[in-house]
């Protein structure tokens, strides 16, 4: 308990007294599937080291119940390490998996590819993407402290601090070749409803990608039952076509992912 009372204390989240750690345990151990998904990764790793605390802290951000203000506050209050406590440390692959994908589908001419980037954080899909020569880099985020530090990679040629959802401001109809969702998925974070803003802000013609953890399909409310069949309405009512579903392994924490690219109708 310490050790994880220390690490909040790392991310400047003084207020996580060793009530509050319990509770973050307790919280997890009342989401049965969660708690389930939980134990089989610290069976593998244990549970007090620091990959099961930052799988905790992670957890903070996605727990049931919470709201998405509270989600852009234990962002911003994480922003300083998240790097290095989820991707530069080999925790999370997402925003390489997303940029791999949406380079298979642009092969040429993608320093003109016009990219929005959907929960853009502190910028690890842009740092991807621009590997494989991609410039036109857009990002949306609530959170002010992460895209202070995704301004700092200097790679997004324009950064918008809000919500994405129906009819976000700033965001024009038929306006990005591309629109890409990773890890902005789960309890908290983009509804079901964001599919037709997806939709919306992208070009006739153009790509849709979104990948997340798997499991979310199967114990997140907003999504179990809801989200694929949403996206199978979409596609029966002409809106988009989609081009794959892909099960990715080690996504996040050794998790599964989940892999979909649509195109716009």
């Amino acid at each position: 308990m310490q050790r994880l009372k220390s690490f909040y204390t790392r991310m400047e989240l003084n207020l996580f007294s060793d009530e509050l750690c319990s509770r973050q345990f307790t919280r997890l151990r009342e989401t049965p599937t969660a708690e389930m998904s939980f134990k089989e990764y610290t069976e593998k790793i244990g549970e007090m080291t620091e990959d099961a605390q930052i799988y905790l802290a992670n957890f903070g951000a996605h727990r049931p119940g919470i709201s998405r203000e509270e989600v852009v506050d234990h962002y911003t209050n994480w922003a300083k390490t998240y790097d290095e406590d989820l991707c530069n440390s080999g925790r999370y692959h997402g925003p390489k998996i997303a940029a791999d994908a949406v380079a298979e589908e642009f092969p040429v001419g993608r320093d003109s590819v016009k990219i929005l980037d959907i929960g853009a954080g502190t910028g690890n899909f842009g740092k991807e993407a621009y590997k494989h020569g991609f410039r036109e880099l857009h990002g949306i985020d609530p959170s002010a402290g992460m895209l202070e530090r995704c301004q700092e990679k200097n790679i997004y040629k324009k950064l918008l601090c809000d919500f994405f959802e129906r009819d976000t401001p700033d965001l024009e109809n038929d306006e990005y070749d591309c629109t890409v969702v990773a890890g902005t998925m789960g309890e908290g974070h983009l509804t079901c409803d964001c599919l037709y803003e997806m939709i919306r802000v992208v070009k006739p013609g153009g790509l849709v990608v979104i990948v997340m953890r798997k499991e979310y399909l199967d114990y997140v409310e907003e999504y179990k039952d809801r989200l694929e069949p949403l996206m199978d309405q979409l596609e029966a009512e002409r809106k988009w076509q989609k081009l794959g579903k892909k099960i990715v392994p080690n996504y996040s924490f050794t998790k599964e992912g989940v892999l979909y690219k649509f195109r716009r109708e």
